[in-house]
């Protein structure tokens, strides 16, 4: 395996991991248990095995993804896939609602603690693992308390100290420092696990990280761990190799896996990671779990990545059941743990998806006409919906709806999105039997065509104010009036401000186009001067929204000028193009 993604990626931890590093989460009131389970892993060098109660027990397992409230609603569906196990990233007070249904249903939990900083931005503060002595004693301090109350619940299966912070903490560190932090946080893995032995001797300890890169530190620094633990997608099946040339002398879990992660993928031609098919997704469930199988006598198990809801740009990527609708993955698990589908509605299948035209110059806010080629296994009727994703304009996961007109034979009108950039297309096909096939691909959305002549090209401009540094700036004037939409210009934070362009001479002009940045004008008039000083309004806007605009506009002097009065945004103003057309 390669010594760490290309990409960092994030899962997200929800079960108020911050606040249980933090200590605000008060410990409830002991209660009465049910005799939990005495989990062993025994055997010896190549010929491990799991039991619980003395029976052999290969761990068949999902991430869990919905709310703790809505367990009783999904695990008897989880139960029904074959799945005896599931994996959690956090474990406090919450956690005893859905332990309960979990062994309701018969099925264990690999209860997960989390540590900063875990797998990526977003998940968690940096912590100093040499030095931070605050932090440490209140996690030595904290998570036993969530042992000694869960040990004997009949739900646990086995305690699983952090997530992916041995590679997370390489947004924290670099060089020689990154190796000594990454060496004392898998010594205060080790720590945490001997507190946890020492309260509950019937439990085994294991820790995840990203890659098996970070074995060697669990080696050398953690033996008290009973097992390892990775997560592993499109490189799941170099594990076994790893394993055995790394020299290990302990079993593994892998607690998340499926299809390549969007950095495993090849950017496509737009350079935007080239999503997996639902059925090549489905694929990477399969062949995920034949690796995990055939690696016997070390790979106990796996619990795949995800069974969760969530409907957002991550949720179609991996997701088993976005906003609780099946798909091709989600039987393709249930197959892999040996639920019978025999009597199964199974998805519509979509076998294509092309935007007709070409996706590498897709104009904003004009008519997208994309031929979708699906069909049904059980012959059920399918429909349609559009959607569309931001992630890499501006790293928003959501998908907005897009009415379509269905123009029959698979082809679909749309209105393209009207904000340059790369965007990200969805369709569903919906068989109405709870079942989904989701296709998608990338568009380069650019400025509409312009007839005419640009008469604001690469002449002077000025303007009231211009960011100076920070991300791609410095954003000058110019940067508006280039003919390129990867430079900008951009203004101080307050109002009004104003962007002005020499033309040089006294010229009529008949249309102008704004292509704004993410940080653009609700309110703002475009104006034209002769000398520069005194200004004559021809086009005022009151709404804008961002994206292009367009204005057929009837104007002659020698500046023209966007004059902007209020703000979109907590930011400044921000064009990526002021084009004057004659």
């Amino acid at each position: 395996m390669s010594p760490s993604p290309t990409r960092t990626r994030r899962i997200a931890a929800s079960l108020t991991a911050g606040l249980l590093a933090a200590g605000a989460l008060s410990l409830p009131a002991q209660q009465a248990h049910a005799a939990g389970s005495v989990v062993r892993v025994t055997g010896s060098q190549g010929d491990w095995r799991l039991t619980v109660d003395g029976s052999p027990y290969q761990v068949k397992g999902l991430t869990w993804g919905p709310a703790v409230a809505d367990a009783g609603r999904y695990m008897p569906d989880v139960r029904s896939m074959g799945v005896n196990t599931i994996r959690t990233w956090g474990t406090d007070a919450s956690s005893r609602a859905l332990f309960d249904s979990a062994a309701a249903n018969g099925i264990k939990v690999v209860a997960g603690f989390w540590l900063q900083p875990g797998g990526g931005p977003g998940s968690g503060g940096c912590v100093n693992y040499l030095t931070d002595t605050a932090y440490k004693n209140q996690v030595l301090a904290e998570f036993p308390k969530w042992v000694q109350e869960y040990k004997d619940h009949p739900g646990v299966l086995m305690w699983n100290v952090g997530n992916e912070s041995v590679l997370g903490l390489q947004n924290c560190y670099s060089g020689d420092e990154l190796e000594r932090q990454r060496n004392a946080y898998t010594t205060f893995v080790n720590d945490v696990t001997k507190k946890i032995h020492g309260i509950d001797p019937n439990h085994p300890v294991t820790s995840t990280d990203a890659w098996v890169g970070a074995w060697p530190y669990y080696k050398r620094n953690a033996p008290d761990l009973d097992l390892y633990a990775v997560n592993a997608y499109n490189a799941v099946c170099d594990i076994k190799s790893a394993w055995e040339q790394g020299g290990y002398t302990k079993p593994y879990i892998v607690t998340e896996s499926g299809p390549p992660g969007e950095w495993e993928v090849p950017d496509d031609s737009n350079g935007a990671p080239q999503e997996p098919t639902d059925q090549a997704k489905a694929a990477g469930y399969t062949r995920a779990w034949d690796c995990v199988t055939g690696h016997r006598g070390v790979a106990l198990g796996a619990t795949m990545f995800h069974y969760g809801t969530e409907y957002d740009f991550g949720g179609i990527w991996f997701n088993l059941l976005p906003a609780g609708q099946k798909r091709l993955s989600y039987y393709a698990v249930k197959r892999a743990y040996g639920a019978d589908t025999s009597r199964d509605n199974t998805p519509p299948v979509v076998s294509g998806l092309s935007v007709e035209g070409g996706a590498g110059a897709v104009q904003a806010g004009r008519d997208l006409t994309l031929a979708v080629g699906a069909s049904d296994p059980d012959g059920d009727a399918i429909s349609y919906e559009v959607l569309d994703n931001s992630m890499y304009v501006d790293r928003s996961g959501q998908l907005t709806p897009r009415p379509h007109t269905d123009l029959g034979g698979g082809r679909l009108r749309v209105t393209a999105p009207d904000r340059p950039g790369v965007w990200k297309i969805y369709v569903k096909a919906t068989d109405g039997r709870g079942n989904v096939g989701v296709e998608t691909r990338s568009i380069r959305v650019v400025p509409p065509a312009v007839d005419g002549t640009d008469l604001a090209l690469n002449k002077p401009a000025t303007a009231s104010s211009y960011q100076t540094g920070g991300g791609d700036c410095p954003c000058t004037a110019a940067g508006a009036v280039d003919g390129r939409n990867d430079t900008r210009w951009a203004s101080d934070w307050s109002d009004p401000q104003w962007l002005r362009v020499d033309l040089g001479t006294r010229s009529a002009f008949r249309h102008v186009q704004l292509v704004w940045e993410a940080s653009y004008a609700e309110a703002y008039t475009i104006q034209t001067s002769d000398d520069g000083q005194s200004w004559r309004t021809v086009r005022e806007v009151t709404d804008g929204n961002g994206g292009v605009d367009d204005f057929d506009v009837q104007g002659t002097g020698r500046y023209v000028r966007v004059n902007g009065t209020v703000r979109g945004t907590g930011w400044g103003y921000s064009l990526y193009e002021f084009g004057v057309y004659n």
